[in-house]
């Protein structure tokens, strides 16, 4: 039994810092939209756009990247992951997330 149910918990979880990691990025995003309503540019502090209502999950950095006209925003999933994976990012001129699934 333990020899299937432990892969299969450890792949739940990776999907769980994906999911978290996706969800950072757009709530920042759409708190980067709020932001950009109220002041007709984007920020590039992370400060603002919590004032804006983005709440960072514990596990995941987040970066942010931004000119007057669009904007990058990335989230990292900070443990469970092996380099460079669980890394998932939003960029305005795309409307898309992109990223590299945690491994």
């Amino acid at each position: 039994m333990a020899a299937i149910a432990i892969p299969q918990f450890a792949a739940y979880r990776r999907r769980g810092y994906d999911s978290d990691a996706k969800s950072n990025v757009k709530n920042a995003a759409t708190s980067e939209e709020a932001y950009f309503t109220d002041k007709n540019t984007y920020t590039a502090t992370l400060a603002d756009i919590n004032n804006k209502g983005f709440k960072q999950s514990a596990n995941i950095k987040v970066g942010l990247a931004a000119t007057v006209t669009d904007f990058v925003i990335t989230a990292t999933a900070a443990a469970g992951c092996s380099s460079n994976t669980g890394i998932w990012s939003f960029a305005s001129t795309s409307g898309t997330v992109t990223g590299t699934a945690c491994n």
